[in-house]
């Protein structure tokens, strides 16, 4: 994270930070970055594969 957003934005601020973290996670990691653990899928791929295999054995 730091290597990919970090480093390459300048803060102003805590408040500014935090924002700029949160919508990083938000919008790029979570839905767009693969992680090979989890099958190279994304956070919300892998979580709405999941929802639909319990709502499948439910």
């Amino acid at each position: 994270m730091k290597k990919e957003f970090i480093h390459l934005h300048a803060f102003t601020g805590l408040g500014h930070l935090r924002a700029g973290v949160f919508d990083y996670i938000e919008t790029y990691y979570n839905r767009r970055r693969l992680h090979s653990t989890i099958g190279y899928l994304t956070p919300v791929e892998y979580e709405e594969k999941f929802d639909r295999k319990a709502a499948l054995a439910a």
